[in-house]
C-alpha cells in the first residue's frame, strides 16, 4: 500500500494528460463545452464538478483511507452538508466540548427545523449509549476536542452507534489524517476544516468530508450540488499545494507542541495544561491507542484575571494573537471571546472553558524562539 507522504503528493494528481504538467492545473472555468445532448467529458458546470476540486477530493479521501471525498467552501459548509441528512423531528447527539461555530449551527440554525441536539459531558462510551433517544440519527464527535483536547474512544462509540443504526461523524480537524484516521476505527463520516492543518498555510478557507458508504455519499453529494457551498478551483489548488507537506509539517508541529506543553506544565503562572501527549492527561492511554501522534494544539489555564490574559497576549512576539489554527505560524487564541464566544458564558464555564483559558496552535518555527517568547510573556 502506498504510504501517507507519497499519497499526499500524488493521490488524485497525475500529470495533466493534455500538457504533461506535473502540478494539477487550476481549471478556472465555470462551464464546459458539450458535443451534444449528454455529450460531455465528465464535467458540465463547475458547481457540480471541477477537475481541480476532483483532485483535491480524491487526495483527501486517499489520506483518510476512504472511498469518497467531498470538498466544500468552509468547514461549516461541510458540517451543514452532513446535517442535511437529518429531517424535522430527528435528534443529534454530540460531545459538549466542541467548536463554537458547530454549537451555533446546532442551536441557532438546525434547531429552527425541529432538530434537537443533546450533549454528553463525559468521554465515557456508556454515557453516549444512555443518551441515545429513539429518534437519534447522528452522533457527532470531536476528538481531540476544541479547545480542551479531550478524547473520545472512536471505536467504542462506533460500535454503539451501529448497534442502534446511527451514523457516527468525527471531526478530525485537530489531528489531521496523519495522526488519526477515524474511518479505520469505525466512523461513518470524517469531517475536516481544511483551512487548518490540511492546507497548513493560513491562506484559504475550506472544508471536506470523507466516507465509504455509497448511498450516504450520493445523498451528501446531491446536497453539495444543490446548495452550492463549494470551493473554487484556485482555493482547491491552494489546498492541494498545502497537503503536499502535511506529513513533514505535522511531525514538526507535534515535536514543538510537546516541548511547549512540558514547559507550561512546570511554569508557576500556569494552572493546568491540556495536551494528550502528556502522561498526566486523563486520556493519554487512549491517545496512544487511537492516534499515531498527539498533534500541535496545546491549551492551558492561566493563573490570573481576564486583564492579565490581555496583557499576556499583547506581550507575545512570535505567537500571533488570532483566530484559527493549523498553519505553519504559531497562534494564540482566547476561546471565550473568540472561537467560542457564541456559547453563553454560564454554559461555557460549566464545560470548563474559562476566561483564563488560552489555546495555542503551535507552529513549525524554531522551538527555542517559541519557548523564549512564552517565557518573556509569562514573566511577572
Amino acid at each position: 500500500m502506498t504510504k501517507f507522504s507519497t499519497k499526499a503528493i500524488h493521490a488524485g494528481q497525475e500529470p495533466d494528460p493534455g500538457t504533461g504538467a506535473v502540478m494539477t492545473p487550476i481549471f478556472q472555468t465555470s462551464t464546459y463545452a458539450q458535443t451534444g445532448l449528454g455529450g460531455h467529458k465528465g464535467y458540465e458546470y463547475s458547481r457540480s464538478g471541477n477537475p481541480t476540486r476532483t483532485a483535491l477530493e480524491e487526495c483527501i479521501a486517499a489520506l483518510e483511507n476512504g472511498t469518497y471525498g467531498l470538498a466544500f467552501a468552509s468547514g461549516l459548509a461541510a458540517e451543514q452538508a452532513i446535517l442535511s441528512l437529518l429531517k424535522s423531528g430527528d435528534h443529534l447527539l454530540s460531545c459538549d466540548d466542541l467548536y463554537g461555530g458547530t454549537y451555533r449551527i446546532f442551536e441557532r440554525v438546525i434547531s429552527r427545523y425541529n432538530i434537537e441536539t443533546g450533549y454528553v459531558t463525559t468521554g465515557k462510551p456508556e454515557d453516549y449509549e444512555k443518551a441515545i433517544q429513539p429518534n437519534t440519527k447522528l452522533i457527532w464527535l470531536e476528538t481531540p476536542t476544541n479547545p480542551l483536547l479531550r478524547l473520545v474512544d472512536i471505536r467504542a462509540i462506533a460500535e454503539i452507534a451501529h448497534r442502534h443504526n446511527i451514523l457516527l461523524v468525527v471531526d478530525n480537524t485537530f489531528s489531521s489524517p496523519y495522526f488519526q484516521r477515524p474511518l479505520e476505527l469505525g466512523a461513518d463520516i470524517v469531517l475536516h476544516s481544511t483551512t487548518k492543518y490540511i492546507n497548513g498555510h493560513s491562506d484559504v478557507v475550506g472544508g471536506a468530508l470523507v466516507l465509504n458508504d455509497h448511498e450516504t455519499y450520493e445523498a451528501i453529494k446531491f446536497y453539495q450540488n444543490a446548495a452550492g457551498g463549494i470551493p473554487g478551483p484556485f482555493d482547491s489548488w491552494l489546498t492541494l499545494r498545502g497537503i503536499k507537506t502535511l506529513a513533514v509539517r505535522m511531525r514538526q508541529h507535534e515535536e514543538n507542541a510537546f516541548s511547549i506543553a512540558q514547559f507550561l506544565t512546570e511554569h508557576p503562572r500556569v494552572q493546568r495544561v491540556y495536551y494528550p501527549g502528556l502522561a498526566s492527561h486523563p486520556d493519554y492511554a487512549l491517545a496512544k491507542r487511537q492516534m499515531s501522534g498527539f498533534g500541535g494544539m496545546v491549551s492551558f489555564d492561566f493563573k490570573g484575571t481576564l486583564e492579565d490574559v490581555d496583557q499576556l497576549v499583547r506581550k507575545l512576539n512570535v505567537f500571533t494573537f488570532a483566530e484559527s489554527l493549523g498553519g505553519v505560524e504559531s497562534l494564540v487564541c482566547h476561546p471565550a471571546t473568540m472561537t467560542h464566544g457564541s456559547i453563553p458564558k454560564e454554559l461555557r464555564e460549566s464545560r470548563g472553558l474559562t476566561d483564563t483559558l488560552l489555546r495555542l496552535s503551535v507552529g513549525i518555527e524554531d522551538i527555542d524562539d517559541l519557548l523564549l517568547d512564552l517565557q518573556q510573556a509569562l514573566a511577572d
